[in-house]
Protein backbone atom coordinates (compact mmCIF):
# COMPACT_ATOMS: atom_id res chain seq x y z
CA UNK A 1 0.00 0.00 0.00
CA UNK A 2 1.10 3.51 -1.09
CA UNK A 3 2.06 5.63 2.04
CA UNK A 4 -0.72 8.96 2.52
CA UNK A 5 1.64 11.77 2.18
CA UNK A 6 0.01 14.78 4.50
CA UNK A 7 0.81 18.05 5.49
CA UNK A 8 -1.05 19.99 8.42
CA UNK A 9 -1.79 23.25 7.65
CA UNK A 10 -2.96 25.00 10.48
CA UNK A 11 -4.63 23.41 14.18
CA UNK A 12 -7.55 24.94 14.65
CA UNK A 13 -8.48 23.05 18.23
CA UNK A 14 -8.11 20.20 20.01
CA UNK A 15 -11.17 18.77 21.22
CA UNK A 16 -10.03 16.59 24.08
CA UNK A 17 -6.80 14.45 25.17
CA UNK A 18 -6.77 10.73 26.09
CA UNK A 19 -5.03 9.52 29.20
CA UNK A 20 -2.50 7.76 26.96
CA UNK A 21 -2.19 10.84 25.36
CA UNK A 22 -3.81 11.07 21.60
CA UNK A 23 -5.46 14.23 21.04
CA UNK A 24 -8.77 14.57 18.80
CA UNK A 25 -8.08 17.23 16.77
CA UNK A 26 -9.58 19.68 14.49
CA UNK A 27 -6.87 20.89 11.40
CA UNK A 28 -6.72 21.86 8.03
CA UNK A 29 -4.57 19.33 5.89
CA UNK A 30 -3.46 18.69 2.77
CA UNK A 31 -3.83 15.64 1.98
CA UNK A 32 -1.49 14.17 -1.67
CA UNK A 33 -0.19 17.54 -2.23
CA UNK A 34 -4.12 18.42 -2.70
CA UNK A 35 -6.08 21.79 -1.57
CA UNK A 36 -6.03 21.41 2.46
CA UNK A 37 -9.43 20.46 3.75
CA UNK A 38 -10.68 20.22 7.00
CA UNK A 39 -10.25 17.31 8.87
CA UNK A 40 -11.45 15.17 12.38
CA UNK A 41 -9.29 12.66 14.01
CA UNK A 42 -7.11 11.20 16.60
CA UNK A 43 -3.59 12.12 16.71
CA UNK A 44 -0.67 10.60 18.45
CA UNK A 45 2.16 12.68 20.86
CA UNK A 46 3.86 14.78 18.02
CA UNK A 47 1.85 13.65 15.18
CA UNK A 48 3.41 10.55 15.03
CA UNK A 49 0.34 8.28 14.39
CA UNK A 50 -3.46 8.60 13.57
CA UNK A 51 -6.74 7.58 13.76
CA UNK A 52 -9.36 7.15 11.70
CA UNK A 53 -11.29 10.46 10.48
CA UNK A 54 -13.34 12.41 9.12
CA UNK A 55 -12.02 14.68 6.17
CA UNK A 56 -14.83 17.69 5.05
CA UNK A 57 -14.83 20.13 2.48
CA UNK A 58 -15.66 23.92 3.55
CA UNK A 59 -19.44 23.39 2.36
CA UNK A 60 -19.77 20.50 4.17
CA UNK A 61 -18.28 22.25 7.40
CA UNK A 62 -20.37 24.78 6.75
CA UNK A 63 -23.57 22.30 7.13
CA UNK A 64 -22.25 20.96 10.01
CA UNK A 65 -22.22 24.33 11.63
CA UNK A 66 -25.83 24.41 10.74
CA UNK A 67 -26.62 21.07 11.62
CA UNK A 68 -25.06 21.59 15.40
CA UNK A 69 -26.36 24.66 15.74
CA UNK A 70 -29.72 23.13 15.31
CA UNK A 71 -29.33 20.74 18.02
CA UNK A 72 -30.85 21.57 21.53
CA UNK A 73 -28.27 21.19 23.74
Amino acid sequence: MAAVKYEIKETLGILSESSKGWSKELNLISWNDRDPKYDLRDWAPEHAKMGKGVTLSVEELKKLRELLNEIDL
